[in-house]
């Protein structure tokens, strides 16, 4: 299968639209709790690195459905919409969610090693768990200051990964290899790109960004490991007696 025509613009399969809704109405909630109560519901539901005092085990599933704010939302809902229910409509929607969840589990695992490779020998400097929450705990507080690669990473200790782009990722890159000359416009390029070439650039710009922009507040790897995963559970398919599509 190689092209496909994006017919039936109305209609959204199970699996996608109920994601959509989860995803707003998470957002729309913790907003609204914030402005009631004041609690950061981010704190608690984005993931944290794993080695940080805030980290909790849940918030490998829960970040997937939080936002750092409308725009963030609207594209990645976007694009779950306009790629995802092609792939639902193809695969079924078991299939479907099975491949969004993997998908955006490994986000997650490749974005924690590869921050665990960044700053694990600065965490061993410390002298337990206690010393990394008094540290992190005065940062928060702004009574401590930091500098240099020990405030880059005090920073990612302190600060949540929240979002589906891993998930959304995995989508982009599962349509390519379906479809891989169906032609897309992509703003602002005046011309159709086929899917194939939007996904290889779509890679090759995260992994640039991603190790030319250390420490930057867009999880690059996480991305790519949405790519990765989504990429080695397709080719586990294909090999099985299950066909891929």
């Amino acid at each position: 299968m190689s092209r496909f025509s994006f017919g039936g613009a109305g209609s959204t399969p199970p699996i996608v639209k109920n994601l959509i809704i989860i995803n707003v109405v998470v957002f729309a909630g913790t907003f609204i709790l914030s402005q009631i109560t004041g609690s950061d519901m981010t704190s608690k539901l984005g993931m944290y690195y794993f080695q940080s005092p805030y980290f909790g085990s849940w918030q490998i599933v829960t970040h997937m459905f939080m936002h750092g704010g409308f725009f963030h939302l609207f594209f990645n809902m976007w694009a779950l919409w306009m790629f995802g229910r092609t792939l639902e409509t193809v695969w079924g929607g078991k299939r479907f969610l099975f491949y969004y969840l993997v998908t955006g589990l490994g986000a997650a695992f490749l974005h924690q090693l590869v921050q665990y490779f960044e700053f694990a020998p600065q965490i061993a400097q410390f002298k337990d768990t206690y010393q990394i929450s008094t540290i992190t705990d005065s940062i928060l507080n702004k009574s401590f200051q930091s500098t240099g690669q020990f405030h880059k990473l005090i920073i990612n200790l302190v600060t949540p990964t929240v979002g589906a782009s891993g998930a959304v990722f995995g989508i982009l890159l599962a349509f390519g290899m379906l479809f891989p000359n169906t032609p897309l416009f992509i703003i602002p390029i005046p011309v159709p790109i086929k899917a194939k070439w939007m996904v290889i650039g779509y890679g090759a710009l995260e992994l640039y960004l991603g190790v030319t922009q250390p420490g930057s507040n867009i999880a690059h790897f996480a991305h790519l490991g949405g790519m990765i995963f989504g990429f080695i559970l397709i080719k586990t398919w294909s090999m099985s007696r299950k066909k891929f599509y």
